[in-house]
């Protein structure tokens, strides 16, 4: 019987749960605010619940993956203030002596997604969360795919829409797809949030289409056997997927093997676990932590 204790720590609030062969028994919020301020909160919570085999960390980013980088378990250059370079994994680890995993909030929510949410069944799919970001986790063999560093696919810059000329807002980028389609991009662009929107507004194809966009790119690294969406805007614009899985079409053409794909309806589809998908994601990272049977000290 294991017991695994969980931290989904995000930009505004983080969700501390405890779990009990996998299912949650405790949970604690903290708020975000300065990194001192709120891991102490963190350490609060889990100190509450000593006892546990392991510790699973959904982190907002950019985070350090490598296990054998000097980042490692750390937040690194994040816009947010102060918490740039703010160790978190090692910090726990070191207070609480068990194996710590560690990865991205979208990572925890597409493992979650795919252990008992809209994936299910399927050891490899894509997690696409639009809302006030854009982020992407790709899990491949029921595992986050690892390599340099984790996935920053919103990021990417799409064809953009014939006769869409608008910058975007992203500051690095301008036109990349969160800068075209995040929920602050589309606000910035219509003068009022995504709900406010009428599904007939022309808007809507121009955030449609910079998300088949990405998902064309998703399709042609030919890993995901289907992709969810979360996050705020995917789940609350219930006509935005069926643009999108209209434009994948069209975008993809005849090119390969379609019949991979199989039926649209079934490959981009949305997520099912809504706010339980990040900290259930964030006891499963803990859950591979103590299966992987190997404990570094941070």
């Amino acid at each position: 019987m294991s017991l695994i204790a969980g931290v989904e720590l995000g930009g505004t609030k983080c969700l501390c749960v405890l779990a009990r062969d996998g299912t949650i028994v405790e949970h604690a919020r903290v708020h975000t605010t300065d990194p001192a301020t709120t891991m102490a909160g963190i350490e609060a919570a889990l100190d509450g619940w000593r006892g546990f085999d392991a510790i699973g960390i959904a982190s907002f980013g950019p985070v350090g993956i490598d296990p054998h980088a000097a980042n490692y378990g750390h937040i690194t250059a994040t816009t947010k203030p102060g918490w740039a370079d703010t160790d978190v994994a090692g910090r726990l680890q070191r207070r609480f002596g068990v194996p710590t995993g560690f990865h991205t909030d979208v990572v925890g929510a597409g493992l979650a997604e795919g252990e008992c949410g809209a994936a299910k069944g399927l050891a490899d799919h894509a997690y696409i969360t639009i809302g006030t970001g854009i982020g992407v986790g790709l899990i491949a063999g029921g595992k986050p795919v690892v390599g340099m560093t984790h996935q920053e696919l919103g990021h990417v810059r799409p064809v953009r829409m014939a006769g869409d000329d608008w910058p975007g807002i992203c500051s690095f980028h301008g036109d990349c797809v969160e800068g075209l389609a995040s929920g602050p991009a589309i606000k910035a662009r219509a003068g009022v949030s995504a709900d406010q929107i009428a599904q007939a507004s022309p808007i809507w194809p121009q955030v449609a289409h910079p998300i088949a966009q990405l998902c064309h790119t998703l399709v042609l690294t030919g890993i995901p056997r289907r992709i969810v969406f979360g996050g705020g805007v995917s789940l609350g614009v219930a006509w935005l997927l069926p643009m999108v899985r209209c434009m994948l079409d069209a975008s993809l053409g005849a090119y390969g093997d379609r019949s991979l794909l199989g039926d649209l309806d079934n490959y981009i589809v949305p997520a099912a676990l809504g706010a339980e998908a990040g900290p259930l994601g964030a006891i499963l990272l803990g859950q591979h932590a103590l299966d992987a049977q190997s404990f570094t000290p941070l």
